[in-house]
């Protein structure tokens, strides 16, 4: 799933009533998650972040942006804060699943969207910037609001991107953008001494420190600048401060750019700084949300480095990384309130995320889905997840040191193998219900007919499409059961036996799902006929595969 954050900033942090009324306009938007609101009475200037999928996003940031258009007049506007429109700027962020440049197009959309529908002038900035001299806000916003009514708008350097070329006193002009992802860090200290942080600050971040010669006199360049040496972390700014609340001294970092440096790496070179200097790092601190990758990479760096499997769940990596960082030393870190992707997904609750009692209830029902195609996902992750229990059971076991690294490679495949069936067990039953809502719809004219013909042809390849994937991808199921009873832990073997016997009920439950979605496609024979083929090809290596893979666990077993 994609998964964007918008971060918006709004001309008003002083009247309540009128920020509540935006980020209404945001709530109301379906699939869009309000996660902050912060609001500054001296800046007069409210930050919103928001998140959710590209077009569900789009459509909220619009919604917040016509209604702050309503509800600010920018005449009156006053405020500590550089600022040029009641929706000053709206940047796009990619969180997962989406790229920067998509995230531009997003910047695009909405603001060619706001120029139209609203009349409002809009400049694209940062990754979206239509030409380099726009990359820089600042350069964007040159000359703030009250330098708007003055600007030459026939000047290419002042026409908008979209919407009028003219001042709009009301509104002002927006700006929109795309940028990374930026986590706020701090790193915490066991001394009360500011300066000592600070010092640290100065050696990590990417600006680093004034150079100064042996008398302590910083050198100059010929035009007064001072030389700077720079410091270990690119894409990191720091600061030292004392914190009164905590009792502690911390490296407090923005990391503008985690994925060329991370949490983990920072806090890695923050110990080893910590270290020359006496100190010791106790722990460390995530301001608002993260993406999940930053904690997964942390998660697995720390694994590599206690020389554990890297194939564990999900859960028990966050944990890992959780416990490595420090993030409970100074407050609660629960990573369903603290993972952007986490959070998102706290309200999204399928079959998958029932109990084993619960899921075998439902099954039991009178409801016709779940049914079979699920279940056959569900022994693909069965097998997906016995493959990867044998693998991390040889990883660390003595006299097989020759397969550890093979072992863990194969039990972070058999995780992502589990992940990726577990999804199936859902997308099987959504697609049947696809299937049902196009037989409901009701078509009494020829062009009705012909449009609800296509919507059941769409929605029966789908429902067929699904366990064909199921059913094409088990022979990496097998690929995991054949290797880890080959070379992993012989004491094990009973489990990946049953490993392949799980990955051959997965493909055969998923061809007779394949073929019953087949039978009503009479009017798709050509589709049909080709996806008849394929099924029947994976369904007779998976039985071939199966078999001597049985035999063999067999005879070894005795």
């Amino acid at each position: 799933m994609a998964i964007v954050e918008c971060v918006p900033n709004f001309s008003e942090g002083r009247n309540r009533a009128v920020i509540d009324q935006i980020t209404r306009a945001i709530q109301n938007v379906e699939g869009a998650v309000l996660l902050d609101v912060d609001p500054g009475a001296a800046t007069n200037r409210t930050v919103v972040t928001f998140v959710g999928e590209p077009d569900t996003v789009v459509e909220a940031a619009f919604e917040a942006v016509r209604t702050a258009s309503e509800v600010i007049d920018m005449t009156g506007h006053t405020g500590a804060h550089a600022r040029m429109g009641a929706t000053d700027v709206c940047p796009f962020v990619p969180v997962s699943g989406i790229t920067m440049e998509e995230c531009a197009d997003l910047a695009r959309r909405l603001g060619e969207r706001i120029g139209k529908e609203l009349d409002i002038p809009v400049y694209l900035y940062e990754q979206a910037a239509s030409r380099p001299e726009r990359e820089n806000l600042a350069a964007v916003r040159a000359g703030q609001y009250e330098g708007l009514a003055t600007r030459d708008y026939s000047d290419p350097r002042w026409t908008p991107d979209f919407g009028p070329a003219a001042f709009r006193p009301r509104t002002g002009a927006t700006a929109v953008g795309a940028r990374k992802f930026l986590i706020a860090y701090n790193v915490n200290l066991n001394t009360r001494s500011r300066a000592l942080a600070q010092d640290i600050a100065l050696d990590i971040r990417e600006a680093g420190r004034a150079k100064r010669d042996a008398a302590g006199k910083i050198l100059r360049h010929p035009d007064g600048k001072a030389i700077k040496v720079p410091g270990r972390c690119k894409a990191v700014k720091a600061v030292g401060w004392y914190i009164d609340e905590y009792d502690r001294a911390q490296v407090s970092i923005n990391l503008v750019d985690f994925d060329t440096t991370a949490p983990h790496e920072v806090f890695d070179v923050i110990e080893e700084e910590a270290a020359k200097r006496g100190l010791r790092v106790t722990g460390s601190e995530l301001v608002g949300l993260v993406p999940r990758e930053a904690i997964l990479a942390a998660g697995r760096h720390y694994l590599g480095k206690q020389g554990r499997s890297l194939g564990i769940p999900e859960r028990q990596i966050v944990e890992t990384a959780v416990q490595s960082l420090g993030l409970r030393d100074i407050a609660a870190f629960d990573p369903d309130e603290k993972i952007i992707e986490y959070v998102l997904e706290r309200d999204r609750k399928g079959l998958v995320d029932r109990t084993v009692k619960g899921f075998t209830d439902e099954l039991s029902s009178e409801s016709p889905a779940p049914g079979g195609g699920s279940v056959a996902a569900l022994c693909g992750a069965l097998s997906a997840a016995l493959g990867a229990m044998v693998a991390n059971l040889t990883v660390g076991r003595k006299g097989q040191e020759s397969v550890w690294g093979r072992m863990s490679d194969l039990a972070s495949q058999g995780q992502e193998l589990k992940d990726r069936y577990l999804a199936a067990v859902d997308r099987d039953t959504e697609a049947f219900n696809r299937v049902m809502s196009a037989g409901r719809i009701k078509a009494k004219t020829d062009e009705e007919k012909a449009a609800k013909a296509l919507a059941v042809r769409d929605a029966n390849r789908e429902a067929t499409r699904v366990p064909l994937e199921v059913l094409e991808s088990a022979g990496q199921l097998l690929d995991l059961a054949e290797a880890t009873a080959a070379e992993g832990n012989p004491n094990s073997l009973s489990d990946a036996g049953v490993a392949g016997l799980t990955a051959r009920a997965c493909a055969e439950g998923a061809y007779y799902n394949v073929l019953i979605n087949l039978g009503g496609m009479s009017d798709d024979a050509d589709w049909a006929g080709e996806i008849r083929a394929r099924a029947e090809n994976a369904l007779a290596t998976a039985r071939r595969r199966s078999e001597t893979l049985a035999r063999t666990v067999e005879e070894r077993l005795g």
